[in-house]
């Protein structure tokens, strides 16, 4: 059997956990800042986990990540 491929725009954006969770960056800190406050900027440049629903998705696309 081949090997699977992983998909290479999933692979720049997740990053899977220790304990199996996956790891994504927050949107909407690229553009537009100015009217945004300095505590809703913080706060988008942490990482957070991808909802639970999501997953099964997001590990489909990475077969050797998880």
């Amino acid at each position: 059997m081949p090997k699977m491929k992983t998909n290479s725009g999933a692979k720049k954006r997740f990053k899977v956990t220790g304990t199996g969770k996956i790891k994504r960056k927050k949107a909407f800190k690229r553009h537009i800042l100015t009217k945004k406050s300095s505590k809703r900027k913080r706060n988008l440049g942490k990482d957070t986990l991808v909802h639970e629903t999501n997953e099964k998705s997001i590990k489909a696309l990475l077969p050797y990540n998880h």
